[in-house]
């Protein structure tokens, strides 16, 4: 059963949501929360295995939100909830350590196969909404070289890898692909992960994203 914690401070939006999801027989919500402050709360007291988290809160927005739960040692999957496509804060939520975003208008369907899809350790962000999100990252030198190095330091299998992640690709995908076994995908996932000080493979995706910017 996939533990499930919805953060936002429209109570209209939490009660649409607790509607939506009570269609899955494998996720129970297990809290709701108002804000950001208080999302940490609900994080400690009833641990969560994922938490859908607006952004534009009173308070403590879920950027700052996001910023600290990555902080902790046990760390549910935040999944970003938005009415904007390509907005600023979603992307740095992203990079944040946040596992991907919906937007709020998401089919039940979708909603709910993207909560068990993070917690599966995959990427739910499909590759349309990864070119979609990329595009608007601010172009910095400092984030160019950084991510330069950090890619660099792959080997050359690892380095198909990362950027088969940062098409967008799943694990089954990058097997295909690559030519490669599922189990085999998954270890070169978690080393990128380590070797890229990654959260997700969405952070994966955005340092591949930065390296390459011309």
């Amino acid at each position: 059963m996939i533990r499930l914690a919805i953060v936002d401070d429209d109570p209209l939006v939490r009660a649409g949501l607790r509607l939506l999801l009570a269609a899955a027989p494998d996720i129970t919500i297990v809290a709701e929360a108002a804000d950001g402050a208080e999302a940490a709360l609900v994080v400690d007291t009833h641990s969560p295995d994922v938490v859908l988290m607006d952004i534009r809160m009173p308070n403590v927005d879920g950027l700052v939100a996001t910023e600290r739960l990555r902080l902790r040692t046990s760390r549910p999957h935040v999944i970003v909830l938005t009415t904007f496509s390509a907005d600023d804060y979603v992307l740095r939520a992203l990079r944040a350590g946040a596992s991907g975003f919906l937007l709020k208008d998401t089919p039940p369907r979708e909603l709910i196969q993207a909560v068990r899809t993070v917690v599966a350790g995959d990427a739910m962000l499909s590759p349309s909404v990864t070119r979609q999100l990329i595009e608007h990252l601010a172009d910095t030198a400092p984030l160019r070289g950084h991510a330069r190095v950090l890619l660099d330091r792959l080997t050359a299998r690892e380095r198909e890898v990362a950027l088969a992640v940062g098409r967008g690709c799943s694990n089954a995908e990058v097997a295909a692909e690559l030519r490669m076994s599922l189990p085999t995908v998954k270890a070169h996932v978690s080393r990128l992960l380590t070797k890229l000080d990654a959260t997700n493979r969405v952070q994966i995706a955005l340092i591949v994203h930065d390296a390459l910017r011309s």
